[in-house]
């Protein structure tokens, strides 16, 4: 049975310095459980308990399960390596210490960061990216922390791609899997994120099989995506006017994609994403509304 988590990104919980104040881990993790998910991800550090035992305690109470957790790196620049390891390896420790052991650290770039990136996040030209020696090391960069995590703790690795990043268009995705170890480092595939860079997500789960360890059900509004462009928003303006919107009324196509999963696997997790910034709407309501789209998918 494939069974369905939210995220604390979807109550606003980002790891972003942006305006307002998201909810609080209590309310958060009462709501999540309340709308009817199963689990959930560990969300920025210091958002819930980093002792092992009060956070299995907050987790248990409300019986979610925990499924991995996001740690940005700017894997670009090899002075970040080290410390980004150890910023993974301690994240997941306390995921395993707190009785997860199956949970994932989930990789992704220091999106937000490079100007350029954030400024075309949506609409990225192949001018823009990585150069060769900048590949080398970001690909080094993320088997590193990768291979660290799995020595230290047991647990996976899989990488995020992400607009605002350096790996967001699909054959930005490409490169980065065929640069990095294949039994060690998996893909998260975030749908909205990868229909936003211009890709497929039917394509993707056909094309990247062997490397899907983890996926982000989030969908794209093709309108605000097409504005988007034709206004030349930047990412963060991008997400503020609701480029990833409720699962159903953006042009992912879930009931494809969740088809597909079927096929290929009859137990494992999804987790919803929709970045409900704090001002844009009520979060638990929209949590609500994809459990339910969701359940009319069979889910």
């Amino acid at each position: 049975m494939i069974q369905v988590a939210n995220a604390p990104c979807s109550w606003g919980v980002l790891e972003f310095e942006l305006e307002g104040e998201a909810a609080a881990c209590g309310q958060v993790l009462d709501e999540m459980q309340q709308t009817g998910y199963a689990g959930t991800e560990l969300g920025d550090w210091g958002f819930m308990p980093s002792d092992p035992q009060q956070l299995a305690d907050e987790l248990g109470q409300r019986d979610l399960q925990l499924l991995g957790a996001f740690v940005p790196v700017a894997l670009a620049n090899g002075d970040t390596h080290a410390s980004g390891q150890e910023v993974a390896r301690r994240t997941a420790q306390l995921m395993r210490d707190a009785g997860f052991p199956d949970a994932f650290i989930v990789l992704a770039d220091d999106n937000g960061s490079d100007p350029t990136r954030t400024k075309y996040a949506g609409r990225i030209q192949a001018n823009q990216g990585l150069s060769q020696a900048d590949w080398t090391t970001f690909a080094k960069g993320a088997d590193e922390v990768a291979r660290t995590v799995k020595d230290s703790t047991g647990l996976r690795t899989v990488f995020h791609h992400h607009c605002a990043g350096y790996v967001e268009t699909p054959d930005e995705i490409e490169e980065l899997l065929k640069r990095t170890k294949a039994e060690q480092l998996g893909l998260v595939l975030d749908m909205g994120h990868l229909t936003f860079a211009g890709g497929d997500p039917v394509l993707a789960l056909e094309q990247w099989c062997d490397r899907i360890w983890h996926i982000h059900y989030k969908d794209c509004h093709p309108g605000v995506a097409e504005q988007s462009r034709e206004r030349g928003w930047d990412y963060f303006e991008s997400v503020k006017h609701g480029v990833f919107c409720k699962l159903g009324e953006g042009e992912v196509d879930f009931p494809a994609i969740t088809q597909a999963l079927r096929d290929h696997c009859d137990d494992g997790w999804i987790v919803v994403e929709q970045d409900v910034l704090p001002g844009m709407g009520d979060p638990k309501s929209c949590a609500q509304h994809n459990r339910d789209y969701l359940k009319s998918l069979g889910l």
